[in-house]
């Protein structure tokens, strides 16, 4: 039974209850504010040590000084607040980009909207798959089963069925309810409802159920990045520590040795970690979204770059998902559907007409009912009923319907499905059998997608299995859909980087087959799902080492595919549209869904989603992920190599009796540009040339290995010798604040010397120069404009413990920069070149 559908709520008025009811959604994290953030700032140790460094400016009497750091800390609350307000903000952008839709009828017509903007009264249109936006009653249903397990605890999907009356009130859970309710999913099914209570007011919402993001353990990346930070926390401290007391013992100055030690700390302490993990996977994710790849766990973009097997659906993925009838046959009478056609072609097409839902979803369907118009009457004659249905599965592959004509006579039931499930149904001789089998072949080898399409009449109680009916065959209807202009440039790329694409279809193996030659798939070799089912799991990893190809696949069928990969050593990516690929998306390394024909399940399974279901933008995702997996590992080895020298110059000069060189205020001005450097210097570096020529990094191969932390440790140890012979000679011959401005000044130019360095592939500062990056030249151009301030404003630079430099000593100052580019360059010609991850 039906209640009568209407037009729907009018759209003024739905925004009159919107404003009144407020949105469809229970509370979520509130986004951090500027004050959250700077309360977070506040509490980091950097934060802590610098306060601290200022209270002992004032208390050795040097208030313009502790002044002045305390305003340099302002300045790197200011930076927090920037870059992670631009990360809360592109945050921000990817939850609305990932907020559900749903399908609703509004001034009488279909609309997709934000499922927040749902109102009471709004009718919405439910189909398999679909997560339901919000409680509501139903109008009309036709078969449809949800899963309330989120609601009810009970993991079997219970069946709906529209009141007979005016229904009452009623709890998840049981048969035969005319409610569904938010959050629950529709597994079967398709139907109308009229939402009655959105939010807090619905039924999760009163039982304050939480949908909420779901907190995630620390990724591999996170953990490792935290227990390099950790160690070079606590051996900052100890180091300091053991300073104070060093120089304390020797000159008997305890604030000075402290100031020292503070000074020791900061410039060890690794806070820029935290900001590379939080600005690049944020920013990055922010990125793929604008590229059409939602990202739904950041830590996804980790194993992008590392992605070495590809599985993608053909039909939508890999063609244009636009169908068209192109050719229909019977008994050796082929031809393309229009005009004049034979009236036994006609009736090929009425029979397969009569196996088509007549509200489906499917383009192949849609293909056939475009064509309705050749046929001189309706397909559906009048008065004839639809009376059964035998459904497309797993063991059948192919759909039939009854129809009861008006006149009461035996029933006719349509089929439609593939070939060799048809062709096998059917009461034929053995030479018709093998001739429509060589026909199917024939167009399949083209490109084409078949169908055999037989008839049965039948009268009586309807059998559960249709096998031994009476069926006919009418003949068969090939159609055609296109490849995508794009995808063998897109496939050429993926295999130039080392990626191996499989495809994988419901389709018959010839039309598979030939799907792949046109891509460019490097096997066009096909494992079909009936040999899959035959081959224990060893078996199959074997056979999917050499194949390219499968087909005749259905969507359980996959899970199995992904795992077998997976057993092999790859690391797989795989995409998916349907409720039953949840599992394989769900265990895939990389699960992408289909943003336009996608189901809420397959989103919600994936850790991608394709907001224009293009295999390029697959590709694209996967180059990001690559620029930006090989740019944190640049910018975490800078940050390592640059705390070597400035920890270095802060701990010598104590060591050996020179003058001190790096005050606190010193090292706040060199954190001034190692801050911004690492985050947004290397966050807008492009992609190196070969990213997408170079095979994916292994299974397990870390962001920052044993070999990456070693390198930089030297390279900046290099830095270092070169920055402490410098500096102890101009101690032996200049004045302690001419010498301290000299060594401030070299040590600041092989900071922009390290970061160009770290640019370039391999340690190049000179391959770094021809590549573009308009934020690096900015923030040099700041940090030496800065320098030129304390070196020669004489205030700045009695701030700083400075005097001013000549032109010469200037010139040697640039000298050591310039030094330090040539050693770092020969480093990188001498040493192994390193492979970046990719």
């Amino acid at each position: 039974m039906t209640v009568p559908d209407d037009a729907g709520l009018a759209s003024a008025e739905a925004a009159r209850r919107l404003a009144r009811d407020g949105p469809n959604a229970l509370p979520e994290r509130e986004a951090r504010t500027a004050w959250t953030i700077a309360a977070d700032a506040a509490r980091e140790p950097m934060f802590l040590l610098l306060c601290g460094a200022a209270l002992l400016y004032l208390l050795l009497g040097e208030a313009l000084e502790g002044g002045v750091l305390a305003l340099m800390v302002g300045v790197t609350i200011g930076m927090t607040l920037y870059q992670e307000g631009k990360t809360e903000r592109a945050l921000q952008a990817l939850r609305e980009l990932g907020s559900p839709l749903a399908l609703v009828l509004r001034d009488g017509t279909k609309q997709r909207i934000p499922a927040r903007d749902l109102v009471a009264g709004d009718v919405i249109l439910l189909a398999e798959g679909a997560r339901v936006p919000a409680d509501a009653l139903l109008l009309s249903c036709h078969g449809i089963m949800a899963d309330e397990a989120l609601l009810s605890g009970e993991s079997v999907p219970v069946r709906k069925a529209v009141a007979a009356g005016d229904p009452g009130p009623a709890r998840p859970g049981g048969d035969d309810q005319p409610w569904v309710y938010s959050g629950t999913l529709i597994v079967q099914g398709q139907g109308r409802a009229r939402v009655t209570a959105t939010g807090p007011r619905s039924e999760i919402g009163r039982i304050g159920a939480s949908l909420g993001t779901v907190v995630r353990p620390p990724s591999p990346l996170q953990q490792q990045s935290a227990q390099l930070a950790r160690r070079f926390a606590a051996l900052g401290l100890g180091i300091s520590a053991l300073l104070v007391l060093v120089l304390a013992a020797r000159d008997g100055q305890w604030l000075q040795a402290l100031l020292a030690g503070v000074a020791l700390a900061i410039s060890v302490l690794p806070e820029e970690f935290t900001v590379i993990l939080t600005v690049f996977p944020a920013l990055g994710a922010w990125r793929l979204a604008r590229a059409n790849v939602l990202t739904r766990r950041l830590a996804a973009i980790e194993t992008l770059g590392a992605t070495s097997v590809l599985c993608v659906d053909k039909t939508g993925t890999l063609t244009e998902n636009r169908m068209t009838l192109r050719r229909l046959w019977q008994r050796g009478i082929a031809a393309q559907p229009g005009p004049g056609m034979p009236p036994a072609l006609l009736d090929v097409l009425r029979t397969a007409l009569l196996a088509t839902p007549v509200r489906s979803h499917d383009p192949l369907e849609h293909a056939l009912q475009g064509r309705a118009g050749l046929l001189p009457t309706p397909a559906i004659p009048p008065g004839w009923t639809l009376v059964h249905e035998y459904p497309l599965s797993a063991e059948r592959r192919a759909l039939m319907q009854a129809w009861q004509p008006a006149d009461g006579g035996p029933a006719l039931l349509a089929a439609k499905g593939a070939p060799e499930t048809v062709i096998a149904l059917c009461r034929i001789a053995p030479a018709q059998r093998e001739a429509a089998l060589q026909a199917a072949a024939a167009m399949a080898a083209d490109g084409l997608r078949v169908l055999a399409v037989a008839a049965a009449f039948h009268d009586g109680a309807w059998p559960v299995d249709p096998a031994g009916l009476p069926f006919e065959l009418a003949g068969l209807c090939a159609l055609e859909d296109p490849l995508r202009a794009d995808i063998p440039a897109a496939v050429a790329a993926c295999q130039a980087a080392g990626l191996r694409i499989v495809m994988i279809t419901g389709d018959h193996p010839d039309t598979a087959a030939a799907i792949a030659r046109q891509a460019g798939l490097r096997s066009a070799a096909v494992v079909t799902g009936a040999e899959l089912e035959a081959l224990d799991p060893a078996a199959l990893a074997e056979r999917l080492a050499t194949v390219d190809v499968c087909a005749r696949i259905v969507p359980e069928q996959k899970l199995a595919i992904v795992q077998a990969l997976q057993r092999g050593g790859a690391v797989v990516g795989m995409t998916g549209d349907g409720v039953n690929d949840a599992p394989a998306l769900r265990a895939a390394d990389v699960g992408i869904a289909m943003g336009k024909r996608g189901t809420d399940v397959a989103r919600e399974a994936a850790e991608l989603t394709l907001l224009d279901d293009r295999f390029t933008s697959i590709v694209e995702a996967i180059a990001a992920g690559r620029r930006i997996f090989a740019n944190m590992g640049k910018s975490m080895a800078y940050v390592a190599a640059i705390h070597v020298p400035i920890a270095g110059m802060a701990l010598l000069p104590a060591l050996f009796g020179w003058p001190v060189l790096l005050y606190p205020l010193h090292i706040v001005f060199l954190e001034l540009v190692i801050d911004p450097a690492c985050a947004l210097v290397f966050e807008n570096e492009p992609a190196e040339d070969d990213a997408m020529r170079r095979p994916p990094r292994a299974r397990g191969s870390h962001l920052f290995s044993g070999a990456a932390i070693a390198r930089a440790v030297l390279e900046g140890g290099a830095v270092l010798v070169l920055l402490a012979g410098a500096y102890a000679y101009a101690v032996a011959h200049l004045p302690a604040p001419q010498a301290r401005a000299f060594g401030f000044a070299a040590l600041v130019l092989a900071n922009l010397a390290l970061l160009l360095s770290h640019r370039g592939r391999d340690g190049s500062a000179l391959a770094a120069l021809r590549i573009a990056n308009p934020v690096f030249w900015a923030i040099a151009a700041a940090a030496l404009a800065a320098l030129a301030v304390t070196l020669y404003v004489p205030p700045a630079a009695a701030l700083f413990r400075f005097t001013v430099l000549d032109a010469g000593l200037a010139g040697a100052a640039a000298g050591v920069g310039l030094l330090t580019v040539a050693v770092l360059e020969l480093a990188g010609r001498l040493v192994p070149a390193r492979r970046r991850a990719a």
